[in-house]
C-alpha cells in the first residue's frame, strides 16, 4: 500500500476502518463502540496526524517518546480532547516525558519501569492509565512478561507498586495465528479482573474484537505504508 497522504485519503481510511469496526462489534454480539479504533501514526508526519484529527479522529498511537514529543504538543494544543497513547517500548529515562504527554502506556513489562514510572505519576500528579504487555508467543526479541509469570507481575504491580492496571497488551508473532494468542490474553485478563485488552492491528483487527479487544491498534489501514522517518516531518 502506498503512502496516504492526502486529508481525502486519510478521512476515507477512517470511514472505512471505522465501519469494519462496528460491523465486528455487531457480528460480535457486542455494543457499538465498545471498541476504541487507536489510529497508530507512528512514523508518519505530524501533518497526516492533523488530517487524522480533522476527521474527527481522537485516539492515537506512538511508538517512540521522543518522536510523540516532536510532533504531539501542537497537536494537543490544538485539539485538546486528543488522547495519546504510547505503544512502543518505554527505557526508565523517558518514563518522565512519557507520564507527561502520554495518556496511557500499553508497554509496562519489568518491575524498574512499572516502579519508575509509578515514581513520576507521583511526581507529575498525573496518572495515565496503564497496560501490562505480555510475551504471549514467548519471543526473545520481544518485550513482555512471560504468561506463566502474568498473575504474579499484574499483582504486584497493581497492589505494591500502585500503578493503575486497566487491562493488557500483546503482539501476536508473525508466523501464528493470532487469535489463539488473543485467547489467552483474554482468560490471563480474565482471572485478573482487568477489563481492557489492546490486540489487534490492522491485519487482525477483526479477529480481536471477536476474542474482546477493547482498543484496536490501526496504523497502515489509515495512513498507508509508514515513510522513512525524518525529524523535520514532525511539525504539523
Amino acid at each position: 500500500m502506498a503512502s496516504v497522504t492526502s486529508e481525502t485519503d486519510i478521512s476515507h481510511s477512517l470511514k472505512t476502518v471505522g465501519a469494519l469496526v462496528e460491523a465486528a462489534e455487531a457480528a460480535a454480539g457486542r455494543s457499538l463502540g465498545s471498541v476504541t479504533l487507536m489510529a497508530i501514526s507512528k512514523g508518519h508526519p505530524g501533518h497526516a496526524a492533523h488530517q487524522a484529527l480533522g476527521a474527527g479522529q481522537r485516539v492515537f498511537g506512538e511508538n517512540r517518546v521522543q518522536e510523540a514529543l516532536d510532533k504531539w504538543p501542537p497537536l494537543k494544543d490544538a485539539f485538546a480532547d486528543a488522547e495519546l497513547h504510547l505503544v512502543g517500548s518505554l527505557q526508565r529515562n523517558k518514563a518522565v516525558r512519557a507520564v507527561e504527554l502520554f495518556d496511557a502506556i500499553h508497554t509496562i513489562d519489568r518491575l524498574k519501569l512499572a516502579r519508575a514510572v509509578a515514581r513520576e505519576m507521583d511526581k507529575c500528579d498525573r496518572r495515565p492509565f496503564c497496560f501490562i504487555q505480555v510475551n504471549t508467543g514467548e519471543e526473545p526479541q520481544k518485550g513482555g512478561i512471560l504468561p506463566a509469570d502474568a498473575d504474579a507481575f499484574i499483582a504486584e504491580c497493581r497492589d505494591d507498586i500502585g500503578l493503575p492496571v486497566e487491562g493488557l497488551m500483546c503482539i501476536p508473532p508473525r508466523d501464528e495465528v493470532s487469535s489463539l494468542h488473543f485467547a489467552l490474553l483474554r482468560e490471563i485478563a480474565k482471572r485478573n479482573g482487568l477489563e481492557r485488552l489492546s490486540i489487534g492491528m490492522s491485519g487482525d483487527f477483526e479477529d480481536a474484537i471477536r476474542f474482546g479487544a477493547t482498543h484496536v491498534r490501526v496504523g497502515t489501514a489509515i495512513f498507508g505504508e509508514r515513510p522513512p522517518f525524518k525529524p523535520e516531518q514532525a511539525s504539523p
